[in-house]
């Protein structure tokens, strides 16, 4: 969350744990994460967003004025919001993220397709007639979108994000070793000794977790390769997208594309040996940007600080 004036103030994951009997919100954010596959029956850790959509509209609006509350808004002071959401969201998706923000406490909710955002925080110069081009990957959704002259000019959008690279890890051991493992197991192991391309071979990983069979604990060891064989699904499509929008580009924007290359930003975009792979497949030079975890929210609060210079980049009402 950023805050005008102030920078960012809150970098919290989406999860929030709610006692199911009660309803009570006992944490959010990285209280919540450690709570994940740790609960008693009667508590529940969940993240409220899924694929870019709200998968739970009360869980949600409960979230966002929580969140709210933490950075010192209150019914006597509401706030205008910029919510950054996936350039692919359908108009009820739009509604519904616009009246959760509302609800908690918003006076006003716009809404920002996140590669743009993604651009603007990039530094950019996206309102100038060259092409840029951003790739998104986020825990959920990933976006390519070639901007020039203040909009986007063509952009591809997949369901699918670090959440799903997670959880092709969780299946793959599954399938391969008989063991059971969390999410978060798995995450940490994307990040150890993840890669979309051959960077970390020498390292090598033990992975525990419950015997499906027995039931016990046991360790396994996991190798670079094998992690890249689990996860070669999910990296494929979103190396497919990418190329997809560059087959849409226009001649001349593609030539600016050849000499200012493609920004890759998010969380996902951490993925070792990803921009290689990138730059590989598409013969064209991919930059990580320098804060691809809060670019997003930068170009956001970019659009909060130059709020009248910058809000026509905002999306439409829902349903126009």
């Amino acid at each position: 969350m950023y805050s005008r004036g102030e920078g960012i103030v809150l970098n919290e994951p989406t999860v929030i744990a709610l006692n199911n009997q009660s309803g009570d919100v006992l944490a959010i954010g990285h209280e919540a994460w450690q709570m994940i596959g740790r609960t008693p029956s009667n508590i529940v850790a969940v993240r409220p967003l899924r694929q870019g959509a709200i998968t739970d509209f009360d869980v949600t609006q409960r979230m966002i004025r929580l969140v709210l509350e933490r950075v010192g808004v209150s019914r006597f002071n509401r706030p205008r919001v910029v919510i950054c959401v996936p350039s692919a969201i359908t108009a009820v998706e739009r509604r519904a993220v616009t009246e959760a923000a509302r609800r908690a406490g918003a006076a006003d909710a716009q809404l920002i397709a996140q590669p743009m955002a993604a651009a603007i925080g990039a530094g950019l110069p996206i309102n100038e007639a060259m092409g840029s081009m951003v790739i998104d990957i986020g825990g959920g959704t990933s976006e390519t979108a070639l901007i020039s002259l203040g909009g986007i000019v063509s952009i591809q959008a997949v369901r699918l994000g670090g959440f799903d690279i997670d959880a092709s890890i969780q299946h793959y051991i599954r399938r391969e070793y008989g063991i059971a493992i969390g999410e978060q197991t798995a995450e940490q192991i994307k990040v150890t000794i993840g890669s979309a391309w051959p960077v970390r071979e020498d390292l090598n990983a033990e992975v525990r977790g419950r015997d499906l069979v027995s039931g016990l604990p046991k360790t396994v060891l996991l190798t670079p390769a094998e992690v890249r064989e689990a996860i070669s699904e999910p990296v494929g499509t979103i190396v497919d997208s990418v190329i997809s929008c560059l087959g849409t580009a226009p001649p001349e924007l593609a030539q600016d594309l050849i000499e200012q290359g493609i920004h890759l930003v998010g969380g996902g975009g951490l993925l070792a040996g990803l921009d290689v792979r990138l730059a590989t497949e598409t013969e064209v030079k991919v930059n990580l940007v320098d804060a691809p975890l809060e670019c997003v929210v930068l170009g956001a609060g970019r659009c909060i600080e130059a709020y009248d210079a910058l809000k026509a980049m905002f999306m439409g009402a829902p349903g126009r």
